[in-house]
């Protein structure tokens, strides 16, 4: 079963890349079918298959032999191996469903605001509502502390848009909404301040290497998808080290 759990996340993440691709372009996600973006020649099935494909075409377009980009085989794998490594910590249950459906909405979140640093409203927005009812089916949080974690996560960064001016974009506070709705406000604080954390220190390395100017934006939507994918896997075990080491 882990198999076929880390086979559907292949398969998700090649339907990812489709999403990431055209999302920010507003393309239909159906039509037209899989083509090559250089010379615009329909993908086979036989070419299309998550990873194998690539390896096999040897990372290039068959008909135009134009390089294909690497973030397709790497959508592929980070969530065939994110839906794995669910299905081994939480097995056929619920809470597996909805932990794969958040890591696909935190990958397709943080590639497109990687490339083009945005966060659309399309998948944030919907999954306030699937994060929601998701406790109604997973009873894993109540209901009650999924609305007060929307509140929370999106409050936190609605203060600091405002503190700053602007600062920080909207998107980052929608998608901090989401992952309350999803973990609950206790454990969508936590993935706030793992993304935080692993975001400023990023930062902090690329200004110390010259890769960064201090007015250079840097998004900030991948850090908190990263937040949020760890708590959704390890959340209650990080909180309960954090509370026995910091607060016995």
């Amino acid at each position: 079963m882990l198999g076929l759990a880390f086979l559907l996340g292949l398969v998700i993440g090649s339907f990812l890349n489709v999403v990431i691709a055209r999302l920010p372009e507003r393309r239909s996600l159906w039509r037209p079918a899989s083509h090559c973006p250089a010379c615009r020649a329909p993908i086979a099935w036989r070419d299309n298959i998550p990873v194998l494909s690539f390896v096999r075409l040897r990372g290039r377009c068959r008909g135009c032999r134009r390089p294909i980009p690497w973030r397709y085989p790497i959508v592929e794998l980070v969530t065939g191996s994110g839906f794995a490594l669910a299905y081994w910590l939480q097995g056929p249950t619920a809470d597996f469903v909805v932990t794969a459906v958040l890591l696909a909405m935190l990958i397709a979140i943080a590639a497109i605001d990687f490339r083009h640093q945005i966060i659309p409203d399309v998948i944030t927005l919907p999954g306030l509502v699937v994060g929601v009812l998701s406790t109604l089916v997973t009873g894993r949080v109540s209901w009650i502390e999924s609305l007060i974690g929307i509140v929370v996560g999106g409050g936190i960064f609605m203060v600091i848009i405002v503190a700053s001016g602007g600062g920080m974009g909207g998107g980052d506070m929608k998608l901090g909404a989401m992952l309350g709705a999803f973990l609950g406000w206790k454990l969508g604080l936590l993935a706030l301040l793992l993304g935080v954390f692993t975001g400023g220190a990023v930062a902090i390395a690329l200004l110390l290497l010259g890769r960064k100017g201090r007015k250079e934006a840097i998004p900030f939507g991948p850090f908190l998808a990263l937040g949020g994918a760890v708590t959704g896997l390890w959340g209650e075990q990080v909180l309960a080290w954090y509370l026995t080491h910091f607060l016995a």
